[in-house]
């Protein structure tokens, strides 16, 4: 559909997703099948298709003024996008056609409108079906069951501001506070649970199950550390060694080989100096590591081609290779392994 424009550097290559808008800066979340990586542009209210060659062969566009952001594919094949703008969850045809909309938002006594929670992540409970959310405004979470009926769960923290979930290996929801600085773990009956992280102010990004054993990954964006969390919720932080100290983080990934991948970059909110944007590569001994130094961890630094990035999410395809959003250069970025 579009003429490839990329730019590589080392086993990076970056690729333009050429939104069709006026808006920009604003490239978010992706998830992968078996031939395509689906992004969304929240601002540009368009979700890009691109195949594994980094062109877009289709955008679909979404109502205006509707923010997606959240983005899944069910065990049926089902495309799911969340329209955060909108407070609804909906599910997309092979076209992109919306087939199916699930009102999420607050409907509640005394409110002269629905109230909005912002459904921000979206991800897939252990069966695959269940649909979890994130309500971003409203410090609290949600699940869609699969007969569409919608459940509101608060949290105990305020102004938790939780914008990531992922299905841990106990078949429950874990995922980031972003302003209380917390984990949060919560059962398919509501019962939720938060754990402090002790790192104060460290604002969690992203969470994700370890590939084998009983934990949950995640990063912290301004404690530039990332952390391991037991399902009974012990803690502990790895330092990550950031080229300078206006490094930020964003989000994490394991590879084919359990190897930890970090995605690193120059925070602009604070931009001077000015630096590279790049990706950690930590190896696997680190799952197993005891106590909190990764001196002797092996790792290596993979720039990126571009600066400025604002890198938000990354995850594996289906052949073993990495893709990972820029928000701010509005590209999609793969490392080839």
């Amino acid at each position: 559909m579009s003429k490839i424009i990329s730019a590589a550097l080392g086993n990076i290559t970056e690729y333009s997703l050429n939104w069709p808008s006026t808006a920009h800066g604003s490239t978010h979340e992706l998830v992968i099948d078996e031939a395509h990586i689906y992004v969304t542009g929240q601002n540009m209210d368009q979700i890009a298709k691109c195949n594994y060659g980094g062109q877009v062969v289709d955008y679909y566009k979404m109502p205006d003024g509707s923010g997606p952001h959240g983005i899944l594919i069910d065990k049926h094949g089902r495309l799911w996008v969340s329209l955060e703008f909108f407070g609804l969850v909906v599910q997309l045809d092979d076209q992109g056609k919306i087939v199916k909309e699930i009102d999420v938002r607050l409907f509640v006594q005394g409110a002269k409108t629905p109230i909005n929670p912002a459904p921000h992540g979206i991800c897939l409970d252990a069966d695959g079906e269940t649909i979890w959310f994130t309500g971003k405004r409203t410090s609290t979470v949600g699940k869609i069951n699969p007969d569409s009926s919608v459940e509101h769960f608060q949290l105990n923290n305020l102004a938790a501001m939780p914008i990531f979930l992922s299905a841990g290996a106990d078949g429950n929801i874990w995922g980031t506070e972003l302003l209380a600085s917390a984990i949060l773990n919560i059962f398919g009956d509501g019962t939720v649970r938060e754990f402090p992280i002790p790192t104060s102010n460290s604002r969690p990004i992203a969470v994700i199950p370890d590939p084998s054993s009983p934990f949950m990954w995640f990063t912290e964006e301004a404690g530039v550390k990332i952390g391991k969390i037991d399902l009974s919720g012990k803690i502990t932080e790895y330092p990550v060694p950031a080229l300078q100290k206006n490094d930020i983080l964003a989000s994490l990934v394991f590879d084919y080989d359990d190897n930890l991948w970090v995605q690193v970059y120059v925070d602009q909110n604070n931009p001077n100096p000015s630096g590279y944007d790049y990706i950690l590569k930590f190896d696997k001994s680190i799952r197993h590591i005891e106590g909190s130094d990764i001196a002797g961890i092996p790792f290596s630094m993979h720039t990126l081609p571009s600066r400025g990035t604002m890198m938000h999410r990354i995850k594996m395809d289906y052949k073993g290779n990495l893709w990972f959003t820029e928000m701010m250069t509005d590209k999609l970025g793969k490392i080839t392994l």
